[in-house]
């Protein structure tokens, strides 16, 4: 059996997922690439393979059971094994009063961002916890909101503490069987989504103002990092941010 570590990266088409896959390619990693869009996966695996890396693109919807499943076997028919799951897919809604947040916006974040990493959380504990060499390493993508919210971003905030939650525990109930679980958690990566912090975005005093970025590598290089520690390490939390965001003293 191949050496060459194996990679799940979530939300791959675009972004912290696309700069994240490629930065795992590079780093000699075999990459599977999980989006909904067919189209920006096979982009991004074009790229891994006009390298010389190896990838698999696979559309997938985090928020149902099966497809999960699918993308999961898929792999172990693939590669025999994972090392690494990246949990980066998710959803954000803007910014909503309270007061005007639908129960169908709820749910549709929920699923997106806390459902989603637990379906493949599961999927990965499950796959890494049969394998030979047993083991692997779990990266949630966290977010500066798991610690200080924005303004009218209930859902999403919600759904970032909750995923330090499941670091948690996964960093805990995966000790017997070799598995580590760590989170990511960035400020303002300067990717398309970001786009409109340049123009200015809602402050917790009602006024709107640009917001500095990092550059998304400087994050993906991170991701690098800490997917490629022997698993007797384990970066639990690791916040990457741009220097002058409004997060130390936000509020």
């Amino acid at each position: 059996m191949s050496s060459q570590k194996i990679a799940i990266v979530t939300g791959a088409g675009s972004g912290i997922g696309r700069a994240s896959a490629l930065a795992l390619a590079r780093a000699g990693f075999a990459v599977a690439l999980a989006g909904r869009r067919t189209d920006a996966l096979e982009a991004v695996a074009a790229e891994i393979a006009a390298a010389g890396g190896t990838a698999l693109a696979h559309a997938t919807d985090v928020t149902s059971e099966t497809s999960v499943e699918q993308l999961f076997a898929t792999v172990a028919k693939r590669f025999g094994r994972l090392d690494v799951l990246f949990n980066n897919a998710g959803r954000n809604a803007g910014a909503v009063g309270l007061e005007d947040y639908t129960s169908e916006l709820w749910n549709s974040v929920v699923a997106a961002n806390l459902t989603g990493t637990f379906l493949c959380c599961r999927a990965a504990f499950r796959m890494m916890k049969d394998q030979t060499p047993r083991g692997g390493r779990i990266i949630n993508n966290g977010s500066i909101s798991a610690h200080a919210p924005r303004p009218k971003t209930i859902a999403y905030t919600a759904t970032k503490h909750a995923i330090t939650g499941i670091t948690k525990q996964i960093a805990l109930d995966g000790r017997p069987f070799d598995i580590t679980c760590s989170q990511i958690d960035i400020g303002n990566a300067a990717t398309e989504l970001t786009d409109r912090m340049t123009r200015g975005v809602l402050q917790p005093n009602g006024t709107s103002m640009p917001e500095d970025r990092v550059d998304v590598g400087i994050v993906a290089d991170a991701v690098v990092h800490m997917a490629d520690l022997p698993l007797s390490a384990n970066i639990l939390f690791l916040t990457v941010m741009a220097s002058k965001m409004p997060f130390v003293g936000r509020g």
